[in-house]
């Protein structure tokens, strides 16, 4: 648990580390808007397309094996990254960083499953598991901030490496492999078609947070991706030896748990997005003071995570699931009545509600997923959990933002009739807040306060909408999730030949 852990935690820290270095590295590189975009977005895609894959090749190769692998990828492609000298080479280091995080991600909810036959450790070691997760994930900008105060940007890669050694030695010697010993042949048609489907679902709900849901290629990808996914689960339905069999989906433990996070990462996905904006730009804090105010939604998360266990344990996994969600919700509601001069309490009341929620939800919704499967096959479990997430997560964040920006437009336009500014200057503020802010720095006093009051004001608006736009799908998820999910993991009938540990 240890070494998995500390896998979990380095993933979830990379994940939120390399916003805070972005300016450094525009800086470094002369990098455009669209580079740093595609230095984050290269690692989306390439772990989002592949996890179901990873889940399914380590259940067959040994997850142990798998794990190791991607470890390697991972810390290989971070050095990569950190002694970049031109952002193509960044980018392509990005990108296989994702192929790295999506061989190793499935391969520890996985190894749990196979290593904790029994369900109330299980329950517990999964706990930990997510608790860990959502912990890394709220100290990833703390630790960021930290080194960038300090040290140069290459500095958020390079601490990859060490935790990666680290890890990669005690997996050996730490680590039991475990694989389904009566794996069928390769499903070569399904790993083909879920990638394709996958990579091209997650482009296009990028592309809609770029420019438009209604752009025409954004249409055009995202119709493509959904009629290849459709013919994935036609084709797995027709397969001897089926990928992702959608037998699973008839369990409701399995298709409940994962509608529910799905919709419970669109509504959370775009909190630290929304609020990492809004304490730096609008509230004027640093870097690494956003971040540190950001940090008690991880730590909360990682506290409500753990209790869950014994709480869906004694009630079972309905109650906990529904209620974490539902109060996710009420913090974007709170949040919502957020202006411009809110205070930090108001702000930390609204996320600590969001973190309780999210851990008391996420802990015993993947504890059901993975136990509504049989061992044998627990990797493909596993990548579901985190696929769901990762374009719940993804869709919150274009979702949502494209309702922040449309409300910031809308308003931010009342504000170009009464400033007399050159069309250059008002496309700056018009693309967001931070270009607000620097025409603001470039313009006569009383000018520069109108920009600055009105992109605030504007900025603002949106994303409290966006909250309580993200509240009222938690509300719904929550209902989804009482109403659809069993208060009771149904486990699903084992295989006659079961996992192998050796």
């Amino acid at each position: 648990m240890a070494f998995l852990c500390l896998s979990v935690l380095i993933l979830a820290i990379d994940d939120g580390v390399l916003n805070l270095a972005l300016p450094s590295i525009s800086n470094e590189f002369r990098a455009s808007t669209s580079q740093l975009q595609w230095a984050i977005n290269a690692y989306l895609l390439a772990f989002a397309a592949l996890l179901l894959t990873m889940g399914a090749l380590g259940d067959r190769f040994g997850r142990k094996r798998m794990f190791q692998a991607g470890l390697v990828i991972f810390g290989i492609s971070s050095l990569g990254a950190a002694l970049s000298t031109s952002m193509g080479t960044l980018i392509a280091c990005r990108a296989l960083m994702g192929v790295g995080g999506a061989v190793t991600m499935p391969q520890t909810l996985s190894i749990i499953r196979a290593t904790f036959a029994d369900p109330k450790e299980r329950a517990q070691a999964i706990a930990i598991w997510a608790g860990v997760f959502a912990l890394g994930y709220g100290i990833g900008p703390v630790v960021g901030g930290s080194l960038l105060e300090y040290f140069e940007w290459n500095s958020v890669f390079l601490l990859n490496i060490p935790i990666v050694i680290i890890t990669f030695a005690g997996g050996k010697f730490f680590i039991r492999e475990s694989r389904d010993e009566s794996a069928p042949g390769l499903d070569l048609p399904g790993l083909g078609l879920s990638i394709a489907g996958l990579f091209l679902l997650v482009y296009g709900i990028i592309k809609a947070g770029e420019q438009s849901w209604t752009e025409g290629s954004v249409i055009v990808i995202l119709s493509v991706g959904a009629i290849i996914s459709a013919i994935f689960a036609w084709w797995e339905t027709r397969s001897d030896h089926p990928m992702l069999p959608m037998k699973f989906f008839k369990n409701m433990s399995f298709t409940g748990a994962n509608i529910a996070m799905t919709l419970a990462a669109f509504g959370t996905g775009a909190l630290l997005f929304f609020l990492s904006q809004y304490l730096q730009s609008v509230q004027g804090y640093s870097p690494l003071e956003a971040a540190l105010r950001l940090m008690p939604v991880g730590v909360f998360a990682f506290v409500s995570a753990i209790v869950a266990a014994p709480i869906a344990r004694a009630i079972g996994v309905k109650a906990p699931v529904s209620l974490g969600i539902f109060i996710c919700g009420g913090g974007l509601f709170y949040l919502s009545f957020a202006d411009t001069d809110a205070s930090y309490l108001m702000i930390l009341g609204g996320m600590s509600l969001v973190g309780v929620g999210f851990g008391l939800a996420w802990s015993p919704a993947a504890d059901s997923v993975m136990g509504s499967l049989p061992a044998s096959q627990a990797g493909i479990g596993s990548a579901m959990d985190a696929t769901t997430q990762q374009v719940g997560g993804a869709l919150g964040v274009a979702g949502l933002g494209a309702i922040m920006n449309g409300i910031y437009l809308d308003k931010i336009g009342n504000l170009s009739v009464l400033v007399p500014l050159p069309e250059e200057a008002r496309e700056t503020i018009r693309g967001s807040v931070q270009g607000a802010h620097i025409v603001a720095g470039q313009s006569p006093e009383g000018i520069s306060q109108m920009i600055i009051t009105g992109s605030n004001d504007a900025f603002t608006s949106g994303m409290t909408e966006a909250m309580f736009i993200g509240a009222t799908v938690m509300a719904v998820a929550s209902l989804v999730a009482l109403f659809i999910l069993p208060s009771r993991i149904r486990p699903a009938q084992e295989q006659k030949k079961e996992d192998t540990i050796v």
